[in-house]
């Protein structure tokens, strides 16, 4: 007690978990020099990254001004790698090292203990990390130096050849045929280092867009670093109880793992199983018995465990024959498996499985010889189809191992009903694959079938009943007729019609109308995500009235100089984008909510935009708004006529290499200068430059 009074609580601060990049997020850690700069700083050429191998490889340009740069060196490096001639395949374009390429390395194999966290209001919102890849500098380009060394002696040894020579001599070549692999020598090939990095090098790179740190799109994906909803229901994940919290800060250490004795694998410890999840609970248990009643699975299950939980779980992985459960094919044959006795593929074992389970569906007999035919496959797969449900009966066939389950079918028609049409999608998917003929769809009669329940569907059951009580109908009129005859002929009760007496009779469709009134309740007046009210003054046919028109107009003008100051080059995608966002911000019923894209496109012209008619690909899948880019003429900084001679380039071309706007540009400007104007209007991508909002992936 004594030190909880020493050390007080000062501020509690609420925590939420932000799902919106969940799996998406990447931590990238890369060094960057001088130490004075920042990330904004640094100018990246390019990025791209392999998914599933989680590698980057980021292209960073390098300060060639810099007066510890050595110019000399630089050259002699761009020579080595690129030679003299001058090409679209050079490293190098500027005959300079001015770049350099960084490759990403794992920093930490299991990141499921980090997260990002961000600070605002009073609220830490988390964001959980899915990698934290480490980005060095890689010299590939002293390889790629070495190979241009030896293509240019080899060049040098086959020149001072005679040219006299005779034709080569004809040798002996040896035809060998490869034996057939073998099951280990195909595990050990798939394991090699060599098989391995092939995998590796054969998945493509997916290449990147670079957004600076203040730019709209940076701004926009920032937002999703926040809980979308501060509901309870949306971060269960931090609500725990004591014990378990506890367990999620010191979880049991790997050593006291690794002491416990390991069962074989065949062997099912029920104290083990009853630790973890119920699903997975039940999964091992089927696919260790294959087949088993409904009452069995729940006297397995723990004390307390809810059958409508159980029944929810062992749809998942088992299907109903016979009024029993059968394990489902795709259970015992995952995907990327065969069969151990012809390599068979795991696809086409499950679909002769299912024929199996299927046939027992409509019979309690099956003929091994009739699954063989149809399925076209190998005897002892058929037979191990056969033992997981079956028992053999000699001069009989293969008869269902369990009798049917009469109890569980009276208890659950809704699940029957809906096994049923489960049945009824796998049956047409047999028949479509193995074109079953009627023979084979037809139930075969045996004198020792023992008469099973028919499953009836729910609409029979509805015209089942009508007819019940319109046979009843008549019982109940005679019944009345003669109640009223034995009463005395003075009774002043109230007579009834038997003709007027009708029975409701609700019609049966399949699509039965929706309830809306919930969810017009739920709307608030919301239309097209706009609040409506009765007092906010409405616009119309997009011209708002005369007496607000200037306090718009001004507000509007602001929005749109703000937001050009900022960006500079804009789509009319990318402006709408933005004015929405804005318009989310101000409260309900303001007047910008009548704004039209007319108004918005004569606002950014009055402004002293301009349009800059970029000559898109004809075969370019932008739309409209896409095509429309607007550039801020005059920002009334130094720049401004460096920026429209820029942007006079992108008029005529849709993509430009460095070189060429550096040639245009670099008459009055250095190369710091050079990449800001560059940074203010475009963005590069797979080595060529582009307007903002312009590329097209």
């Amino acid at each position: 007690m004594a030190n909880e009074e020493d050390d007080p609580i000062i501020q509690e601060i609420d925590v939420y978990l932000a799902r919106s990049l969940l799996e998406k997020l990447y931590l990238f850690q890369y060094p960057i020099r001088p130490s004075s700069m920042t990330y904004d700083d640094v100018m990246h050429l390019s990025a791209k990254i392999k998914p599933k191998q989680q590698k980057v490889e980021l292209e960073m340009a390098i300060d060639t001004l810099n007066p510890n740069y050595c110019r000399s060196k630089g050259e002699q490096i761009a020579l080595n790698v690129d030679g003299t001639c001058t090409d679209e395949t050079n490293t190098y374009s500027s005959k300079l090292m001015d770049k350099q390429t960084f490759c990403s390395t794992q920093a930490a194999s299991n990141v499921s203990r980090y997260a990002a966290a961000i600070y605002r209001k009073g609220e830490l919102h988390l964001t959980p990390l899915h990698g934290i890849l480490q980005l060095r500098p890689s010299f590939t380009y002293l390889d790629k130096a070495d190979a241009k060394h030896r293509e240019r002696e080899a060049a040098n040894e086959g020149g001072d050849s005679s040219q006299d020579e005779a034709e080569d001599d004809v040798k002996q070549i040896t035809v060998r045929f490869s034996r057939p692999e073998s099951e280990q020598a195909r595990k050990r090939r798939v394991q090699s280092y060599e098989f391995l990095q092939k995998r590796q090098a054969e998945e493509h790179w997916v290449h990147l867009n670079y957004y600076g740190l203040r730019d709209s799109r940076s701004e926009h994906e920032r937002q999703y670093l926040f809980s979308q909803s501060h509901g309870m229901a949306e971060n269960t994940e931090l609500i725990k109880s004591p014990s378990e919290y506890l367990m999620m800060l010191m979880p049991p250490s790997i050593e006291e793992e690794n002491d416990k004795p390991v069962a074989p694998s065949n062997v099912l410890s029920m104290a083990q199983l009853r630790t973890l999840p119920l699903a997975d609970q039940i999964k091992i248990l089927m696919k260790n018995v294959k087949v088993m009643p409904f009452a069995n699975l729940m006297s397995l299950m723990g004390p307390g465990i809810d059958s409508t939980a159980v029944l929810r779980c062992i749809q998942q992985v088992a299907m109903l024959v016979q009024g029993n459960w059968v394990v489902k094919s795709d259970v015992l044959y995952p995907k990327d498996t065969s069969s151990p006795h012809s390599g068979v593929p795991a696809e086409v074992l499950c679909r002769g499985r299912d024929f199996v389970m299927w046939k027992f569906t409509q019979d309690r007999w099956v003929v091994r010889k009739e699954v063989a035919t149809v399925t076209k496959l190998c005897p002892e797969d058929v037979k191990d189809f056969l033992e997981h449900m079956s028992v053999a009966r000699i001069n009989k066939g293969w008869e269902f191992l369990l009798p049917y389950d009469e109890d569980f079918v009276k208890k659950h028609p809704d699940v029957v009903q809906r096994q049923y049409m489960l049945w009824t999608g796998i049956q047409a998917k047999l028949e479509k694959v193995y074109n079953l003929l009627k023979e084979h769809m037809a139930p075969k009669k045996h004198e020792a079938q023992s008469a099973h329940p028919l499953v009836v569907s729910g609409e029979q059951r509805v015209n089942l009943a009508k007819a019940k009580v319109k046979q009843n109908y008549g019982q109940l009129e005679k019944d009345l007729q003669k109640q009223k005859a034995e009463s005395k002929p003075n009774d002043a009760s109230p007579k009834m019609d038997i003709s007027n007496i009708r029975i409701k009779e609700e019609p049966v469709s399949d699509e039965e109308p929706m309830d809306t009134s919930a969810y017009e309740s739920m709307n608030n007046g919301i239309v097209n995500g706009i609040h409506s009210e009765e007092n906010s003054t409405d616009s119309l046919n997009g011209h708002l009235p005369g007496g607000c028109m200037d306090g718009v107009a001004q507000e509007l003008k602001a929005f749109v100089l703000t937001t050009f100051k900022k960006q500079f080059v804009l789509t009319l995608s990318e402006l709408k984008r933005l004015f929405y966002l804005h318009l989310a911000s101000l409260p309900p019923g303001h007047m910008f909510s009548g704004i039209s894209d007319k108004m918005l496109q004569d606002m950014v012209l009055d402004t002293g935009c301009k349009q800059i008619l970029v000559p898109f690909p004809p075969q370019t899948a932008a739309s409209p708004d896409e095509l429309k880019v607007y550039a801020l003429w005059e920002a009334g900084d130094v720049y401004d006529q460096h920026r429209q001679v820029l942007l006079e380039i992108f008029s005529k071309n849709y993509r430009v290499r460095r070189n060429v706007i550096q040639n245009q540009l670099s008459q009055n400007l250095n190369k710091q200068e050079v990449d800001r104007v560059l940074k203010d209007c475009c963005v590069s991508y797979g080595g060529m430059w582009y307007l903002k909002g312009t590329v097209q992936s």
